[in-house]
């Protein structure tokens, strides 16, 4: 067998015939930069997630710290963020040197813990950005709550479950992204929509803040050469929109894939007592960006690695070492959030994608059987 963590060959076989259509035809066009795929893209996105205005950009960390740099903020300014998450979403704040301040994440959905925030709320507090980890959406009707009552910003990243759907208390439904101020997203292209490159986008309900999100991204200027704000050069290549503007109309096919890959390994591990599959939280749908395991502390997690490498299984480990304890980021108090310690010990992704086969599935569970009965 050959499994991967990422199948993206197997995808796009499947739709070769129009991702290569459309690639010749923005090569025809010549029109490489800011071409009119791109706001095809954007408009077409826009209506999956149901009118909001959607800003494209370089790529997904572009889309964290324009978004950021569109609320005005000021140098030592808090911004909030769940200490269990790439490094991006704590790096462009620490970029803007406005002042991240880590919170733990949930012991079992492993998103922001909404109980932990009100307590570390300042007066220099505000955003919050919550990160809708490995497929499933933070507890965002909470967060919102908090923030209007503080009156904070908040700014999600989506980047690993753009396609989820949130569910309110009264049986409202949103897209992942377009619950906060400004929604941001990676197409880097492992993600669920993903392009063949790099490529980012902002997810923005007020208009005057969605130009704002724009200007930035194209130097702070909306007429060519007045440059009325201070911007960066973050554009999201045609070529890029154009692979996009396919693999959106199979979006929702793409996350049902991987709900249904779940469901197969939901099946063959939920009976082994040193693994603890992944639990959904009632107000959300999971779209699997990953497909993490925890660990009972009796398993040797790198051996288990070790030896799923050695049959041909990948794994991936996110993230081994938490954001307050990288050297970029360490402070002098000696801060200590246990779950996201355990986390960092504990975790393993095991491969899911659009193409994963239950043949293959099947084989990994067996080989994690098999491990664990020699322990």
């Amino acid at each position: 067998m050959n499994i991967q963590m990422v199948d993206l060959k197997g995808q796009y076989e499947k739709i070769k015939r129009e991702i290569d259509s459309e690639i010749q035809n923005v090569i025809d066009s010549t029109a490489f930069i800011n071409g009119p795929k791109v706001q095809e893209f954007a408009n077409n996105l826009s209506k999956y997630l149901d009118g909001i205005n959607v800003v494209p950009c370089a790529n997904g960390t572009d889309a964290l710290q324009i978004a950021l740099m569109a609320l005005g903020l000021q140098p030592g300014d808090e911004v909030i963020v769940p200490v269990h998450t790439y490094v991006a979403t704590a790096e462009v704040i620490a970029l803007l040197q406005l002042e991240p301040v880590f919170v733990d994440v949930h012991p079992i959905y492993f998103t922001i813990d909404v109980n932990q925030i009100e307590n570390i709320i300042t007066s220099n507090t505000k955003v919050i950005v919550p990160v809708h980890l490995y497929g499933q959406c933070a507890d965002m009707e909470s967060i919102m709550k908090i923030a209007k009552k503080y009156n904070l910003f908040v700014v999600e990243d989506t980047a690993q479950a753009i396609g989820a759907d949130y569910s309110f208390s009264n049986g409202a439904k949103q897209k992942a992204g377009t619950i906060g101020d400004i929604g941001t997203t990676s197409f880097f292209p492992s993600k669920n929509l993903g392009c063949y490159g790099d490529g980012g986008a902002m997810f923005v309900k007020d208009n005057d803040l969605a130009k704002k999100c724009k200007m930035i991204a194209n130097h702070g200027q909306s007429i060519k050469y007045h440059h009325d704000i201070i911007g960066c050069n973050s554009r999201l290549d045609t070529i890029q929109a154009a692979v996009l503007n396919v693999k959106l109309k199979y979006l929702d096919n793409y996350c049902e894939a991987r709900q249904d890959a779940a469901k197969i390994y939901d099946e063959l591990l939920k009976d082994i007592s040193k693994i603890e599959i992944p639990q959904v939280a009632n107000y959300t749908n999971h779209v699997y960006h990953q497909y993490t395991l925890l660990l009972a502390d009796s398993i040797n997690r790198n051996e288990l690695q070790d030896y799923l490498k050695e049959n041909g299984i990948p794994s991936m480990i996110y993230y081994p070492v938490p954001l307050h304890n990288q050297k970029a980021y360490i402070k002098t108090d000696g801060e200590s959030f246990p779950v996201t310690e355990k986390l960092s010990e504990s975790v393993l992704s095991l491969p899911i994608h659009t193409e994963i086969t239950r043949e293959e599935q099947e084989f990994i569970v067996s080989s994690i059987i098999t491990f664990l009965s020699k322990q």
